[in-house]
């Protein structure tokens, strides 16, 4: 087991290789131990590659998170496995089905039926003062809606986002989207670690930063 891992994220050994794991409900046919680890896929999980990747994410354990682009809840299953109050975001009702299952066995987690581009709508649901905005959504103006959503994160709180060059612009190369994305982005963050995950995800930027004090936002 890495000591590196935050709490509640281990490396367990499966079908004979050391993956990386959290303890709860299976989600997506994935392995399962006897002590009720399960294998975390990071093929399927932007953010399981950023771990497997080992940057350095800060996660305490017990952690308020708000998780935009949940889909059917493959990943924020992993993260309310380890994590405090999780809020998630998906605008499509099919994967929000899904994502309801997914909170039966979790009750720290919540599904929104919302479009992350407009937080005013579950303003009122979200508590103030996160400690993490996970973002991944594969829509046009990333940079966009994280600045919009920043409004949940407290002053030493950290965004979390993985960026998709084609969602930006299917034809400009991703190394020259991804600038213009994090130059938006440094409207309202400090950014403090960018890392490709092309690795297990193509054209994919992981970004970590944290919410700006000298913007005048806060």
């Amino acid at each position: 087991m890495s000591t590196d891992l935050p709490p509640g994220i281990q490396r367990r050994r499966f079908d004979g290789r050391e993956r990386l794991a959290t303890r709860g409900e299976p989600v997506y046919g994935e392995p399962q131990d006897e002590e009720g680890w399960r294998a975390w896929d990071a093929g399927r999980s932007k953010l399981g590659a950023m771990l497997e990747l080992e940057l350095n994410l800060g996660f305490a354990g017990d952690d308020g998170v708000l998780y935009l682009g949940a889909a059917s809840g493959t990943t924020v299953s992993h993260v309310a496995d380890f994590a405090g109050p999780t809020y998630a975001v998906e605008f499509a009702p099919r994967p929000t089905r899904d994502l309801l299952a997914v909170a039966d066995a979790r009750p720290n987690l919540f599904p929104l039926l919302k479009d992350a581009r407009a937080p005013e709508t579950y303003a009122h649901v979200v508590e103030a003062g996160l400690e993490y905005v996970v973002q991944d959504v594969a829509t046009r103006g990333q940079a966009t809606v994280a600045l919009r959503n920043r409004r949940f994160l407290a002053p030493d709180g950290r965004l979390v986002a993985a960026i998709k060059a084609r969602s930006e612009d299917v034809l400009e190369d991703p190394d020259d989207v991804f600038s213009d994305v994090l130059d938006d982005l440094r409207e309202g963050y400090a950014i403090t670690d960018t890392r490709r995950l092309d690795r297990f995800h193509d054209d994919h930027l992981a970004v970590v930063a944290e919410p700006r004090a000298d913007d005048g936002r806060s």
